[in-house]
C-alpha cells in the first residue's frame, strides 16, 4: 500500500518540481515585461532593469518579421548582447543562428530590435539576450 503512494506522488512531485523551476526562471525577467512577451525571451543572467515591453512579429511573403522594443526602467545606462533564434515547427533551430549583437540602452530610455527569420521555415523565435550593468 505504502508503495503505490510513493509511486502515486512521483508524478505529482516531478510536476510541483518542475512549476518551480518554471517559476523560478520567470522571475529572472523584469515584472514590467509581459507574461507573453516573456515566453519568447531567453535571459542569461539578470534583467538589470532591462524590460522587453512589446514584441511585435509579422509574417511577410511568408518570412517572419519581428521587432522587440527594450525599456531600460533604471536611470543608468545598460548594454545589451542579444540575437534572435529562429524556430521551426518542432521547435529545431532554423539556420546557422545570429551572432550576438551589442547596443546601449540609455537610463530610461527604449530602443527597439528588429530581425528577419533566414527561411519560412521559421514559425517561431526566442530572443537570447544578456544585460550588463555599465
Amino acid at each position: 500500500m505504502r508503495t503505490r503512494f510513493v509511486l502515486a506522488a512521483a508524478p505529482a512531485i516531478a510536476c510541483a518540481a518542475l512549476t518551480l523551476a518554471t517559476g523560478a526562471s520567470a522571475q529572472l525577467h523584469d515584472p514590467a515585461t509581459p507574461l507573453a512577451v516573456a515566453s519568447k525571451v531567453a535571459l542569461r543572467g539578470e534583467a538589470n532593469s532591462i524590460a522587453v515591453r512589446e514584441m511585435r512579429i509579422v509574417r511577410k511573403n511568408d518570412i517572419l518579421v519581428v521587432q522587440a522594443d527594450m525599456s531600460n526602467m533604471g536611470r543608468t545606462d545598460r548594454t545589451v548582447f542579444y540575437r534572435f533564434k529562429w524556430l521551426d515547427n518542432v521547435g529545431n533551430q532554423v539556420g546557422d543562428g545570429e551572432s550576438w549583437k551589442q547596443m546601449s540602452v540609455l537610463g530610461l530610455g527604449q530602443q527597439t530590435v528588429k530581425s528577419v527569420a533566414p527561411t519560412s521555415a521559421a514559425v517561431d523565435l526566442r530572443l537570447e539576450m544578456n544585460v550588463e550593468p555599465r
